[in-house]
């Protein structure tokens, strides 16, 4: 390969000094996505990039598209007799949120247990409300009487959303919009005609129709089913305040937390629960009474094994469900004693989402790599577990090999790898996965993104590393703060296992990363370029010594640390991909994936990167940036996801040796 002609960047001589600390910073302009100089080198990025060769693109595209066609379907949310949900069908853009009634040859009174009982009307279709498909739904949340919905609606990929009521039989906006609710938690009144929620990180009451009252800031909130309870959540560091207000009264109530991450629910039966890190890495669970909430008692114990992620009572019934080491399971307990009863039969070893519980019945979402995302209903009465709703589509699937692999890191500590291949045997292509942050584990999940590229004779790892959720809250300590260097050991002994157990040479292995994981893909394309032959770094935070100053940074200090503690700037600097680019050094191929509208990771850490990398790479392997304007960081439309997915693997198909 030609090394290929990259477009002028000016490397101008800005150096800040922090806490004796000389910080060059020659690509600061590219922080400006509005001046001229930014905008000129952003379409010349655009035209070398689009001149890329990429030979597989049309295949990989359509055979993305054929498995996309699974379609997506969510666990319905039920209010009295009505039931809500999401479901995408094949080929469209974006999921439609539904209302389900009972069909009118039911009993009055008789909550449908099947699909096939319910009328399903369309609450609201994104393509309807924006044609072009910019438009996302990013939260919704039914009043008790079913009659009413309030939704998020972010455009352009902002995540910035405006919040409306909706009437949920006509669609008709009921309140709104009302801005700035970024994911908003929406608390209802049992009267349904006024609801909690935050706007920024103030506490707002607002009434149909009628007055909007900033209270207190928060982070998070929830009420009681009967009203009377008010919890509110507050950030502090590694874990979080609890605060409890009987609106009866009214009178506040602190829950003792101790640096520790807790959960509080006041539940229908009154009793206050309580989900805490508090002595338990791996999170128990108490039950007391909200009126005096720290004198709760244990009720399931912590699992040594396993991390609780979620909990529901349902008649005479507590389910728990737990992740043991990233692959999802639930179980009965008595919901007095806290005494195990029995395991809920899942269709496999895969991943549990949320449950959602009504009576003597529970909806969740399982899905696996090999199995779409459906909806399987367990009823406690019977002990079974039945397909409620499968994907949408169907798709044929490859053969897919699943094996887990435990591996020593840097410092001797036992990590866990997930390997899916095809039935050959020997060094093949390979793609590493990594995230390692924010407590986020790695479980079983269906891609578009990663069953081609086995189908096509290559190998997908999964690295569950530590800043991760696999193990528990010492997991992800253990790869925070001062000691984010043990994601980055654990990442590149991850690879090291996977080219000395001949699954792959360094020659045909590519690794990839979003977000936290494209913080993790700059610091090996830094610290160990010499293990892989190609990268993909998408929305990425790479300047560490600035990532406070835009997008959602001010919110990552208790992961990271902040530039302005002289010892947090230390161990910053330590790995900053940014900061640690050197002339003469033979890069991996890398693309940067950006998006134009991302509110979170702003997209100038990438063209800082970028720009640097391409002064700097002594090597043939091209250094491109593929920028996407009008998308954000998350939910975009699946037309979208599937070009994007298309040229992350077409990427490595040409620059990993097969």
């Amino acid at each position: 390969m030609n090394t290929p002609f990259y477009p002028d960047a000016e490397r101008q001589p800005i150096v800040d000094v922090m806490h004796g600390h000389r910080i060059e910073d020659p690509y600061r302009w590219l922080e400006d996505p509005d001046s001229p100089q930014t905008e000129k080198w952003l379409a010349a990025q655009d035209d070398l990039w689009r001149a890329h060769s990429l030979p597989a693109r049309p295949r990989l595209r359509n055979r993305i598209a054929q498995l996309t066609a699974t379609g997506v379907i969510g666990t319905p949310i039920w209010r009295g007799e009505r039931a809500f949900r999401l479901r995408r069908e094949p080929g469209q853009e974006h999921a439609i949120l539904f209302v389900g009634v009972p069909d009118q040859g039911e009993e009055s009174g008789r909550l449908p247990g099947h699909i096939g009982e319910m009328v399903w009307r369309v609450v609201l279709d994104p393509m309807v409300v924006d044609p072009a498909g910019m438009t996302t739904l990013d939260d919704w949340h039914p009043s008790p009487d079913g009659k009413s919905v309030a939704v998020q609606l972010s455009r352009r990929g902002e995540e910035r959303a405006q919040l409306y009521v909706l009437d949920v039989m006509t669609g008709e906006v009921v309140d709104g919009p009302v801005g700035d609710c970024r994911y908003s938690p929406v608390a209802w009144l049992p009267s349904s005609d006024a609801f909690y929620y935050i706007r920024g990180r103030m506490v707002h009451l607002r009434r149909l129709r009628g007055d909007d009252l900033a209270l207190v800031e928060a982070d998070g909130l929830a009420l009681s089913a009967d009203g009377r309870w008010l919890t509110l959540s507050t950030n502090r560091g590694p874990g979080n305040d609890i605060r409890l207000c009987d609106l009866a009264g009214p009178e506040w109530r602190e829950v003792e937390g101790r640096g520790a991450k807790t959960a509080v629910t006041v539940a229908a039966n009154g009793r206050l629960y309580v989900a805490t890190t508090q002595g338990a890495p791996r999170v128990r669970l108490g039950v007391g009474d909200p009126a005096d909430p720290n004198a709760w008692r244990e009720l399931v114990p912590e699992d040594p094994q396993a991390v609780l992620t979620d909990f529901a009572l349902i008649d005479g019934a507590l389910l728990v469900t737990r992740i043991r080491h990233a692959i999802g399971e639930i179980n009965v307990h008595d919901p007095v004693t806290g005494e195990w009863r029995s395991a809920v039969p899942l269709p496999g070893h895969g991943s549990i989402g949320r449950m959602s519980a009504c009576g003597h019945q529970v909806w969740f979402t399982y899905a696996d790599y090999v199995t779409p995302e459906s909806v399987y209903r367990y009823d406690v009465r019977t002990g079974q577990t039945t397909l409620w709703e499968p994907a949408p589509g169907r798709a044929d699937l490859p053969e897919v090999e699943s094996h887990q692999i435990e591996y020593p890191s840097a410092d001797g500590t036992l990590v866990r790898m997930v390997v899916l291949s095809g039935p050959s045997t020997g060094p093949r292509p390979c793609i590493l996965y990594g995230y390692g942050g924010f407590g986020v584990p790695l479980t079983p999940a269906y891609s578009s993104y990663v069953l081609p590229w086995i189908e096509a004779g290559g190998i997908f790892a999964f690295a569950q590393i530590r800043g991760g959720g696999e193990e528990g809250e010492d997991w992800h300590r253990a790869g925070t703060l001062d000691r984010k260097q043990n994601v980055f050991h654990d990442f590149a002994a991850a690879a090291e296992t996977l080219i000395t157990g001949r699954w792959t040479t360094p020659d045909r292995l590519g690794i990839c990363g979003e977000s936290n994981g494209g913080l993790l893909v700059g610091a090996m394309l830094t610290q160990r370029p010499d293990l892989f032959s190609a990268a993909v770094c998408s929305a990425p935070v790479l300047d560490m010594a600035r990532y406070e100053l835009s997008g959602l940074g001010p919110r990552w200090r208790a992961e990271y640390g902040s530039a302005s503690d002289p010892d947090a700037l230390a161990w910053l600097l330590r790995y900053s991909p940014y900061h640690h680019v050197r002339e003469g050094v033979r890069y991996p191929a890398t693309l940067f994936t950006v998006f134009g509208s991302d509110t979170r990771v702003d997209p100038s850490h990438a063209r800082k990167m970028c720009a640097a990398l391409q002064h700097a790479t002594a090597g043939p392997r091209p250094i491109l940036l593929r920028h996407e304007s009008d998308v954000g960081h998350g939910a975009r439309a699946a037309s979208r996801s599937i070009e994007l997915a298309t040229d992350m693997l077409a990427f490595f198909t040409a620059h990993l040796r097969r």
